[in-house]
C-alpha cells in the first residue's frame, strides 16, 4: 500500500478528479494549501497599492492506493495536472510514501481491502 500526496494547481482539480475516477481511484481527500517554490510569487494590486504575494494557492490531494494502482495513478496525475502539453513551473508535485496499515473505521477492516 502507498500513500500519495499530490500538490496541484486549483484550476486542474476537476480534471484530475474525473481522470482518477475513470481509472478507478475514487477515494481521495482534498485540502487547500499554500506554497512557495520556484514560482517566486507575483505582484498584486489592491486599492491602488502593489504588494508581493509569495505564497500561492494550491490544492493538496491525499490518495491511498494498493500497489497495483500506484503507477497508473501517478501517470494520471502527471498527465492531467499539467497546465499545458509541455508543463510549466508550478504545475505541482506528487510524493509517494509507504503506508504500513489502513483501517476502515466503520467496521474495523484492516489492510489493502480497507482502501
Amino acid at each position: 500500500m502507498k500513500f500519495i500526496v499530490a500538490v496541484i494547481q486549483p484550476t486542474k482539480l476537476e480534471a484530475v478528479q474525473q481522470a482518477l475516477a475513470a481509472i478507478g481511484v475514487t477515494r481521495i481527500t482534498i485540502g487547500d494549501s499554500m506554497g512557495y517554490a520556484r514560482q517566486r510569487g507575483h505582484i498584486e494590486t489592491y486599492r491602488g497599492h502593489e504588494y508581493q504575494v509569495k505564497l500561492l494557492r494550491k490544492v493538496e490531494l491525499h490518495i491511498a492506493v494498493n500497489d497495483d494502482f500506484l503507477d497508473r495513478t501517478l501517470e494520471c496525475l502527471a498527465e492531467h495536472a499539467r497546465t499545458s502539453s509541455e508543463g510549466h513551473i508550478g504545475d505541482g508535485k506528487a510524493f509517494v510514501l509507504p503506508m504500513e496499515q489502513a483501517i476502515q473505521i466503520n467496521d474495523g477492516f484492516r489492510g489493502p481491502g480497507a482502501i
